[in-house]
């Protein structure tokens, strides 16, 4: 099972997701959320696969998130403009997002990661 860890190093959630994996020696390979974003495509392949609404990909916390006045915006933006709103900025991603192909993972919980990748 080859995972992907989208994450970005100065995020603390991305790190304590790392170190969860690596902590039980689960391989993966890491790409920096920021520098190389998944594309448009690879994010709709992933949100579909996450059971997941759209809504959970958005980093809320975010500067760029509160900068671009998404939280009013989302409420009435389709799909297709989440999408390609979420393709334009990886730092506009909730972070880490895992995944194996099947599975995928949206920031870090614990339980959630024991679950799905234990």
């Amino acid at each position: 099972m080859a995972i992907t860890f989208y994450w970005y190093p100065n995020c603390q959630t991305s790190r304590k997701a790392k170190k969860w994996l690596e902590g039980r020696n689960i391989p993966f390979e890491s790409v920096h959320i920021v520098e190389n974003p998944p594309t448009r495509e690879q994010l709709e392949e992933l949100y579909k696969m996450s059971g997941l609404p759209l809504k959970k990909f958005f980093n809320t916390s975010g500067q760029k998130y509160r900068a671009l006045g998404l939280k009013d915006q989302l409420k009435t933006m389709s799909e297709k403009e989440m999408l390609d709103v979420l393709a334009t900025d990886g730092k506009l991603l909730k972070r880490p997002i895992v995944t194996d192909g099947k599975h995928v993972t949206v920031g870090f919980n614990e339980e959630n990661f024991e679950k799905t990748w234990g």
